[in-house]
């Protein structure tokens, strides 16, 4: 079991990273149409629809991605004091009440959405020229499906994390520095810093 999970861990991973290049376009896309705007007196009407519909992509494919590292905002005012099966018995509940249903209407009425996208060549009317958006609006259901599998991925950790008392590992990623974390794995500790302080201050006097 814990191999699958991990597996789908990676998966998503995967497909969030390949979406992250998303940015290099989007900023060299933004970069170039100001320089052709003011430098060139040139721009472009598709240019906002295109920007939107990139940074749209990246932010729906990064989702899975981001629940799969534990990244989404949480208030963890009350929620990093609780045990690990409190932690769990909630997230299960909140999954189950919440997530769930939000998802599989997100992936089921995007399929249509797209569907009726496509059938009519749907083109933007945010500009006169818009350009086509239904190959876009196809990622809706593709990150909803992704996402809700994920999702299924997180509900059956919490499951295991209250049968056995502590939450099983996760793919592990790029994560922000914690400093108290590092002072542990260089097993740095205040007594010791502050010894070292009087040492050197010791030194200074003599």
């Amino acid at each position: 079991m814990q191999r699958l999970l991990l597996f789908i861990d990676k998966v998503s991973t995967f497909i969030g990273q390949a979406f992250s290049w998303l940015i290099v376009a989007l900023t060299l896309q933004v970069s170039w149409e100001v320089f052709s705007r003011y430098a060139l007196d040139a721009p472009h009407s598709w240019a906002f629809d295109v920007m939107i519909m990139l940074y749209g992509t990246l932010f729906m494919m990064a989702g899975a991605y981001t629940l799969a590292k534990n990244g989404h905002v949480r208030g963890d005012v009350l929620y990093g004091f609780f045990r690990p099966r409190t932690q769990a018995t909630w997230d299960l509940i909140l999954y189950i009440v919440f997530f769930l249903p939000g998802v599989f209407a997100l992936t089921y009425a995007g399929y249509y959405y797209a569907a009726d996208s496509w059938r009519i060549h749907e083109t933007s009317n945010i500009t006169a020229e818009g350009p086509p958006v239904y190959p876009f609006k196809t990622f809706i259901p593709l990150a909803g499906g992704i996402l809700l599998l994920q999702g299924i991925v997180e509900i059956i950790r919490c499951v295991i994390c209250i049968k056995q008392g502590y939450w099983p590992s996760r793919e592990q990623d790029v994560e922000e520095v914690d400093v108290e974390k590092l002072k542990e794995e260089l097993h740095v500790k205040d007594e010791d810093i502050e010894k070292l302080d009087v040492y050197v201050t010791k030194g200074k006097a003599q």
